[in-house]
């Protein structure tokens, strides 16, 4: 059974940075792309980055600049480095595991909340 839970999130203020972690337990982590996702309040979840098994990562457009995903594949992590934090990056940030790579079913995290306000 995979699991993945977010930790990190908080309160900061605009301009400021935070750094987000997802840890997995089970399946095959360093074969599976990883991803971060947020929801704002009244908004759908959307997708913010991608980090493949090879280490090739993309940002969406939003944060491109500001957003850094990584990974330690020898301790099942996954970072979402968030830099020059604004207003409307205030979500519930998700960490999803792409199971259906490796056949397995796709794993969500909880979320965690990042609230920028000054």
């Amino acid at each position: 059974q995979v699991q993945v839970v977010e930790s990190g999130g908080g309160l900061v203020q605009p301009g400021g940075s935070l750094t987000l972690s997802c840890a997995a337990s089970g399946g095959f982590f360093a074969a599976v792309p990883m991803n971060w996702y947020r929801q704002a309040p009244g908004h759908q979840r959307e997708w913010v980055a991608i980090i493949e098994s090879n280490g090739r990562t993309n940002v969406a457009g939003s944060v491109k600049g500001r957003f850094t995903i990584s990974r330690d594949n020898a301790k099942k992590m996954v970072y979402l480095q968030m830099n020059s934090l604004k207003s409307e990056d205030t979500a519930v940030y998700y960490c999803h595991y792409s199971g259906t790579y490796v056949g397995q079913s796709d794993v969500w995290g909880q979320g965690t909340q990042v609230t920028v306000s000054s």
